[in-house]
């Protein structure tokens, strides 16, 4: 690319930035800072208090937004200076141009992201659950597949993750997975992920080689805080215990460690076998139910999140969000985005930046020019 070509797309990465100003509003930012933290240096009483945690946790929030803002700007001086110097004569700066609007473009994507990510949980560790669908192996192998795309993923990006449960089939892949997947804002750019996902392909279990469609449900919650208070009634709950299960459905445990938790009015029921105490795992599945409930009370005030929690009732055609076809021809489709790509195999190995952009910025009412 010749500089100036390099130059023409500076100065849109300029404008694009001009426009984050109005989403900003540095000032009343910086304002409102100040005043959460003269509050809590002034207010004897303001640590001792159920919100102080959630107050200085939206706090954390605010600062990184400014701070980050603060960075973009101080890239674009610095990218001002070099093409100064560069129009005045100095010679061997096109290198650093280039390089220093490649940096700028990306920045400014990813900072466009968390502009949309403004929900109240945004910015929470993400829980992921992996249902497969009707048939079986096939379906059980595509829920296995899924769950190592989506640990590809926060390994790629360098997130920890914790295995909450994972219940293996009985040939091959996995009925159901639990992930915890920790990072900021994790549950902003994955919360997209929740809906039916849909595989066709060439069966390795058919010695006929036939063509096979399988399913597989994906169902993203936010982890919830302990200071958030959801009301789950000790009355409510149906608590079983078992023999935890390894590879071939093996006991891995002599004793009843593995926990099954019911919530009777939601008919929620979730399971935590990751640990070999009993009061672990039923700590780790209180947590994920705490996570759900609260889930489930947020989509009853919210319309667009009431029709997502409906997907769950089907696993089948008609709730798919995606599909990923690896024969006659090789695509991955989001039927909400359109985005698509051909690169199936980068997809399933956690290569998910792209849908996860597309469908944020989809919801935003953002363009994606990618």
């Amino acid at each position: 690319m010749i500089i100036e070509d390099v130059l023409i797309e500076l100065d849109k990465l300029k404008k694009d930035v001009t426009s984050f100003k109005t989403a900003i509003n540095e000032d009343e930012l910086q304002a409102e800072i100040d005043k959460i933290d003269e509050q809590s240096m002034s207010d004897p009483n303001f640590w001792n208090s159920k919100e102080s945690k959630g107050i200085m946790k939206e706090q954390a929030v605010k600062k990184r937004k400014l701070d980050e803002w603060k960075e973009l700007i101080a890239i674009v001086d610095d990218a001002d200076v070099l093409v100064e110097l560069h129009k005045e004569g100095e010679e061997g700066l096109e290198e650093d141009i280039v390089e220093a609007v490649k940096n700028l473009r990306k920045i400014i994507s990813d900072f466009e992201l968390k502009l949309v990510l403004s929900g109240p949980n945004d910015a929470n560790n993400a829980i992921i659950t992996i249902n497969s669908g009707a048939g079986g192996t096939e379906a059980n192998d595509w829920a296995a597949m899924l769950y190592r795309m989506y640990t590809q993923y926060a390994e790629h990006n360098g997130y920890k993750y914790d295995v909450i449960d994972y219940m293996e089939g009985e040939e091959a892949g996995i009925k159901n997975a639990v992930i915890n997947i920790k990072g900021p804002f994790m549950f902003g750019y994955l919360k997209g992920e929740t809906g039916v996902h849909r595989l066709v392909r060439i069966s390795p279990y058919d010695s006929a080689n036939r063509r096979h469609t399988s399913f597989a449900a994906v169902f993203v919650t936010p982890e919830i805080e302990d200071d958030i208070e959801v009301d789950i009634s000790e009355s409510d709950l149906q608590i079983d215990t078992y023999r935890a299960s390894g590879a071939g459905g093996q006991h891995v445990n002599t004793t009843d460690s593995a926990v099954r938790i019911t919530h009777a009015p939601s008919g929620v029921v979730v399971t935590c076998q990751s640990e070999r105490s009993q009061h672990k795992n039923k700590a780790h599945a209180m947590k994920i139910l705490k996570s759900r409930i609260y889930e489930v009370e947020m989509e009853k005030k919210n319309e667009e999140k009431q029709k997502l929690e409906s997907t769950k009732t089907e696993i089948g055609w008609g709730n798919q969000i995606r599909s990923y076809v690896m024969h006659p021809y090789k695509m991955v489709k989001d039927l909400r985005t359109r985005h698509e790509t051909g690169n199936v195999d980068g997809v399933m190995s956690g290569s998910l930046e792209p849908f996860i952009r597309a469908y944020l910025l989809h919801t935003a009412g953002i363009d994606n020019d990618d």
